[in-house]
């Protein structure tokens, strides 16, 4: 994984209409548009103590986990900052998914969310008392027969929705 460096700037790209991370000889496009972006963002900030040291413990996270490669965990634990300190808040749409009736408490970042349709890998972004602000981590998440979520996008969901999966010592990578 990418070790965070003083002179990573956050920027709008008007080429991609993307958040983007300029990491000097690189760029790191997000899939986040300026419109769903706080005002702090689109005034493109350096890449802030705050955002390293949630960057590393989301990466740090993921690693134990041993089904990401390094490049991998970078793009999620990019997205992951990208979400946590600069997208807007978004609602809570819990009503794509199932409620969680299990008595097992959910103590991981990762965790499966179940729609009518499928169920899938999301982490944890932001949690708060009632509800919390989950990245899909799967290529394509279908909500409904009509709605989708792309890789790394996020959604708010209640507390009561959030299924917890293996923790990260006996998680096994699925087909």
């Amino acid at each position: 994984m990418l070790q965070a460096q003083r002179h990573w700037q956050w920027q709008i790209s008007s080429e991609q209409n993307r958040l983007v991370l300029d990491m000097g000889e690189m760029q790191f496009c997000t899939p986040y548009k300026p419109r769903q972006l706080t005002d702090e963002a689109l005034s493109e900030p350096q890449f802030n103590l705050l955002d390293a040291d949630f960057y590393k413990q989301v990466g740090e996270y993921l690693s134990t986990f041993n089904l990401w490669s390094d490049a991998q965990i970078c793009q999620i634990a990019l997205n992951a900052t990208a979400v946590k300190h600069y997208l807007k808040p978004v609602l809570a749409k819990s009503w794509f998914f199932a409620p969680y009736t299990g008595r097992d408490i959910n103590q991981e970042a990762i965790v499966s969310l179940t729609s009518q349709c499928q169920s899938g890998q999301f982490l944890i972004v932001d949690c708060a008392d009632g509800a919390s602000v989950c990245l899909c981590l799967e290529p394509h998440f279908a909500l409904d027969e009509n709605l989708s979520l792309k890789q790394f996008e996020v959604i708010k969901v209640l507390n009561n929705r959030i299924h917890p999966i293996l923790s990260a010592q006996n998680q096994q990578k699925r087909a």
